[in-house]
């Protein structure tokens, strides 16, 4: 049998241009969410997921998610981390102009709001390794930087982008004019929250 269906794409929120996906047929409404992070409100404020002053009548939900997990029964919200770890990068950075923070992002898409926030709120371009991921990303431009002197970096190491060693960033600096870096490094990860008890 043929049936007609409407797809529609609707932000996920993931990463740049992930989508979940609203099926509609005769047999009702489906949504798959795949992988997403939506912040509370953000449903409310999609306007193809209503139909008039209402949310449309869903039969089905897919729910695609790592966080199905007791460990993960209270996750912060995306503003209380950033409001953490601008606190955090705003003490360490104004030390001195030799402390600089690595963020040890396991991905390379997703921490764009995290990047955008940080420089526009302290004034710190982020250290990444190339732009070229970032062209069709426009409003990001403005916010990170190849040059290796700043003090927030979110650069990776193709052999060694786990972890770094001793004093050196993983795109190896080590010295600013002389002066040895002062380097601290935080992990944005939910899976990380996820592995600890607190």
């Amino acid at each position: 049998q043929k049936e007609d269906l409407e797809v529609t794409l609707l932000p996920a929120g993931h990463c740049p241009g992930s989508v979940m996906f609203l099926f509609e047929g005769e047999n009702g409404t489906v949504l798959y969410t795949g992988d997403f992070r939506l912040a509370k409100g953000e449903a409310a404020r999609m306007e193809l997921l209503h139909s008039g002053t209402r949310v449309k009548d869903i039969q089905s939900v897919y729910l695609d998610t790592t966080f199905c997990d007791p460990r993960f029964y209270h996750i912060p919200s995306r503003e209380e981390c950033l409001n953490g770890i601008l606190e955090l990068v705003r003490s360490w950075t104004s030390l001195s102009r030799y402390h600089v923070v690595w963020l040890n992002c396991k991905a390379a898409y997703g921490y764009e709001y995290l990047f955008i926030n940080l420089s526009e709120e302290l004034g710190i371009k982020v250290h990444v390794n190339k732009l070229d991921m970032f062209r069709n990303m426009p409003e990001i431009l403005y916010h990170v930087t190849t040059d290796q002197h700043t003090q927030i970096h979110a650069c990776r190491h193709p052999r060694d982008d786990d972890c770094f060693r001793g004093n050196r960033l993983p795109c190896g600096m080590t010295y600013q004019n002389g002066t040895p870096l002062h380097i601290i490094s935080i992990k944005p990860s939910t899976m990380w929250f996820g592995e600890r008890i607190k």
